[in-house]
């Protein structure tokens, strides 16, 4: 069975227009490489601040659906995609960082150790169904002198990144190991997110 073309034309009337509910260009690009150029982009506005005692893995996955499901309030004509990304230590959930002091306190804290980053994706179309999957990514940054933290911090890349830092940027250069998906923790995991799409009915490349 062929399914509905992505591009522009008399192909894409056959599908629902697929907006991306982030305004991240990192996402955008992500989406690139499986050849898809989202019809719209739809950033959403929800409380991110996690439940008491909810563990970062939860927190993702609840913040995927949340974002996915107020997109789809506004277009409910659409294929929504919508995706978050959480840091966590142990049980800890590390924020994004929005200015020095947190980004240094993120950074000292995964100096030398390993931590998860937890990446969800939710798609919800027209029908109300909604899909979700889950990348798991574990890494280890080396032991981070003082002076490496300032020069990072002083870089400014981490601003509004979970974990006080942007491993597409020069944060890899810390990463020692890592272990499961590097787009996940770029912002959008591609094996989940191709896997959600197609099941979706989207051709995906």
């Amino acid at each position: 069975m062929n399914l509905p073309a992505l591009d522009p034309g008399a192909g894409a009337l056959a599908r629902p227009p697929l907006i991306l509910a982030s305004a991240s260009p990192r996402r955008r690009e992500l989406l690139a490489r499986l050849g898809i150029t989202a019809d719209g982009v739809l950033a959403t506005d929800i409380d991110e601040s996690p439940l008491k005692g909810e563990r970062p893995r939860d927190h993702a996955v609840r913040l995927a659906a949340e974002k996915a499901r107020a997109a789809a309030v506004q277009r409910p004509d659409a294929l929504i995609l919508a995706g978050d990304t959480v840091v966590g230590a142990g049980q800890r959930i590390l924020p994004k960082a929005e200015d020095e002091a947190t980004a240094r306190a993120c950074l000292a804290l995964l100096s030398g150790r390993r931590h998860r980053v937890y990446s969800a994706v939710a798609v919800i179309g027209p029908d109300g169904r909604l899909r979700q999957a889950l990348s798991e990514t574990i890494l280890r940054f080396k032991r981070l002198t003082s002076a490496e933290i300032e020069a990072y911090v002083a870089g400014g890349e981490w601003h509004g990144k979970a974990g006080g830092y942007a491993i597409q940027g020069s944060a890899e250069g810390f990463c020692a190991w890592l272990s499961g998906s590097h787009s996940g923790v770029v912002g959008l995991p591609l094996y989940e997110t191709r896997r959600l799409l197609l099941a979706a009915g989207v051709q995906v490349a």
